[in-house]
């Protein structure tokens, strides 16, 4: 008897799949990257190196640029008073406008996390005026607000803020303190984040609301606040159109607010100094930097992070 045996299919080899050369894929990904680093080149780095340039030069816009060397800025340190006018202004409101807005803002953010009704109505009824921040339309209303014979003097009888030397500044950090809905918004994304267990556990312990806030709250929030202190304090230093708005662009009065930004704008665009203007901008962005650098240092003795191993809420 012999018997037939059926024969076994070949196995079919699991087909692999085709990995294109490396060349290749980066050829893709600078397809995609290029409208980026065109734009990046074109629009933020060339202009930087002409302003570099140009910080050097003595460069009216009608004219070709003159090399003058370092004699803009040794001008600006040593022979121009309403320069530092100017960066005394700037430094004065950044103190005064920068904590309060965080402030305020970290203050609404704690009462809407705690609200049950109404929190997203609250939320985008506080951001709004973030979103208008910018516009000329509401600095020359807040302007009106602040004016002799104005709202404000209606009611209080000030005679005008922004008439007088040591209210004027106030009128424009109030102003940037009325525009706290962004960092309120990410304050408030950030509470959220904070896990109810510690607060529960806290309550435990016998810790009052206040010992809560300093124990957990401002410890468990602290990289969000050091996000805001950053991001605000670099959009301090480049205030612009509030000063230019209720000094009507002079910055008055007596200089009180003749914010950095505003005397660039002068000397650069009213007076056609551009390359000294172009000097003060290189000036600015290096105080900024500066100013950041010491920011992040200062952020190892005061930022919690989760992922700390040392660990612990302090």
């Amino acid at each position: 008897m012999t018997t037939t045996e059926t024969p076994v299919p070949a196995r079919t080899a699991k087909a692999t799949p085709v990995r294109r050369p490396k060349r290749q894929r980066e050829g893709a990904a600078w397809v995609f990257l290029s409208p980026w680093v065109l734009g990046a080149c074109v629009l933020t780095l060339l202009p930087m190196a002409v302003s570099l340039y140009l910080s050097f030069t003595d460069y009216d816009m009608f004219n070709s640029p003159n090399w003058v060397g370092l004699r803009n800025y040794t001008q600006m340190f040593t022979e121009d008073p309403r320069y530092w006018r100017s960066v005394v202004a700037t430094l004065t409101y950044v103190v005064i406008a920068v904590p309060l807005q965080l402030g305020l803002a970290l203050v609404v953010a704690l009462a809407l996390k705690n609200m049950k009704r109404g929190r997203a109505f609250y939320r985008s009824a506080f951001y709004a005026p973030s979103l208008l921040g910018a516009s000329m339309s509401v600095a020359l209303v807040w302007r009106a607000l602040f004016n002799d014979g104005g709202t404000v003097d209606n009611l209080f009888g000030t005679g005008g803020w922004i008439f007088k030397p040591g209210w004027a500044l106030v009128t424009v950090a109030l102003l940037t303190v009325w525009q706290f809905g962004a960092p309120m918004v990410i304050f408030l994304a950030g509470l959220q984040q904070i896990p109810g267990e510690l607060y529960e556990a806290a309550e435990v312990d016998g810790a009052n609301r206040w010992r809560q806030f300093r124990s957990i709250t401002v410890p468990m929030l602290s990289p969000v606040i050091f996000f805001n202190l950053v991001l605000q304090t670099i959009q301090a230093f480049q205030v612009f159109t509030p000063a230019f708005a209720v000094s009507g662009g002079k910055g008055g009065p007596a200089d009180s607010t003749l914010f950095y930004t505003l005397y660039l704008y002068d000397r650069g665009f009213v007076a056609s100094h551009m390359g000294y203007a172009s000097a003060m901008a290189w000036v600015l962005l290096i105080v900024i930097g500066a100013v950041t650098a010491v920011l992040f240092r200062t952020s190892r003795s005061w930022v919690f992070y989760a992922s700390d191993t040392e660990g612990g809420v302090r």
